[in-house]
Parts: structure tokens; C-alpha cells; sequence
């Protein structure tokens, strides 16, 4: 599989090397920082990576960013609550396992 979403397989290769990875534009690794931020529990809460969000991106844009993360990780602890199995729809593509490192400074 070469694409999935749209996405290049360099950046799916990569994913889980986000911050050192070339593949990745600095916008795409400051949304990575935020989905990581939103993630951790608790969650944490960093105003100056929101700034920095914001010279990017409308606050429209944000809430749309904002939902869509929180959203996933909504399903995916669900998910384990319910102990929800794999459905084989994504059999043969990329599991990036994140690995975990300091938030990066902005």
C-alpha cells in the first residue's frame, strides 16, 4: 500500500520519527506536538503552543483540529474499555507506534 488518506508512505514510515523526519513541513510538526499534547493524560494544556497554532491557523481551523484529535482519542479509549477488536479494514497498512519525547519548544 503507497498512500493511505492521501497520506505519503514516506510520512507514514516516518511517523513515528516525526520530529527528526524531513518527510514532516514545520506546521505538520506543530500539529503533531498539539496531537501529542491532547493525548497525554492529563492532558496537557500548553498556551504557547496554541499560539503558535494560531499563526498558522484561523480559530475556526483550530476547533475543527482540536475536535477531530480529541475525537480519536475519544474512539480509541472507548475502544479499549469495550476491549474492541480490530476489524481488518486496515490489514497490511502502517501501525506506527508513537514513541515519547519532550514536547518540543515553540
Amino acid at each position: 500500500m503507497s498512500r493511505a488518506a492521501g497520506i505519503p508512505e514516506a510520512k507514514l514510515a516516518d511517523l513515528n520519527r516525526w520530529r527528526d523526519s524531513e518527510a514532516f513541513s514545520p506546521i505538520e510538526r506543530l500539529v503533531l506536538d498539539y496531537a501529542e499534547s491532547l493525548t497525554e493524560t492529563p492532558v496537557i494544556h500548553r498556551p504557547d503552543l496554541q499560539d503558535a497554532l494560531r499563526q498558522h491557523f484561523s480559530e475556526k481551523q483550530l476547533v475543527e483540529l482540536t475536535t477531530g484529535i480529541v475525537w480519536e482519542n475519544f474512539r480509541a479509549r472507548f475502544n479499549r474499555a469495550y476491549d474492541v477488536k480490530a476489524q481488518g479494514f486496515s490489514d497490511g497498512a502502517y501501525c506506527v507506534l508513537p514513541e515519547r519525547h519532550p514536547p518540543l519548544s515553540t
